[in-house]
């Protein structure tokens, strides 16, 4: 049975974040959907480059979903939080024990949402005060429960494979690093 993972985009977000979870997802055989919270599939990423999502929030249903992502980057990052669409999505999936997770500056929304209050959680370094209520770890990935959060570009691989652990298992997670020459 696949699983269904969504990733939200917005401009501005940080490019290898966000394309790393899709690729290693993809290559691990989860169907992984990258959704525009824009009214249009396109949307530039931090670094300028202009891609096409899959879908995008308004065309949706995450009723099948297993999962919910969020990468980090300026403005995107902020522009994820102010969606209340999203947010809403959110809160609601959370609160019925879906699996959240967010990279570098991206788990400053779970912390505005109450999610991290009391569990163990990491962000990018100049955004860990914004994890209010927080246990603050320096770890490069911190699963607490359904939420899994991460520190920014440089953890982006180990957070994917810690993804693709979750949903499919240690075996399945180590395939995938092998297969990219990754050492962990």
């Amino acid at each position: 049975m696949s699983k269904n993972v969504y990733i939200f985009l917005a401009d501005g977000f940080e490019d290898i974040e966000g394309l790393t979870v899709v690729d290693l997802m993809r290559r691990a055989g989860i169907r992984i959907t990258t959704v525009s919270i824009k009214d249009t599939r396109e949307v530039t990423t931090s670094h300028k480059i202009t891609l096409l999502t899959d879908t995008t929030f308004a065309e949706t249903d995450f009723s099948d979903a297993d999962m919910l992502v969020l990468p980090g980057g300026m403005p995107g990052t902020k522009y994820l939080g102010a969606y209340k669409p999203l947010t809403d999505l959110l809160e609601d999936f959370y609160n019925n024990g879906g699996k959240i997770a967010a990279i570098c500056a991206a788990p400053t929304v779970f912390a505005a949402l109450g999610f991290l209050e009391g569990r163990r959680a990491t962000a990018y370094p100049s955004c860990m005060e914004d994890l209010k209520g927080a246990i603050r770890s320096e770890d490069s990935v911190v699963v607490d429960g359904n939420v899994t959060t991460s520190r920014g570009l440089g953890t982006a691989i180990d957070f994917s494979l810690s993804l693709i652990g979750q949903l499919l298992g240690e075996e399945k997670a180590a395939e995938i690093a092998d297969s990219v020459v990754y050492s962990r």
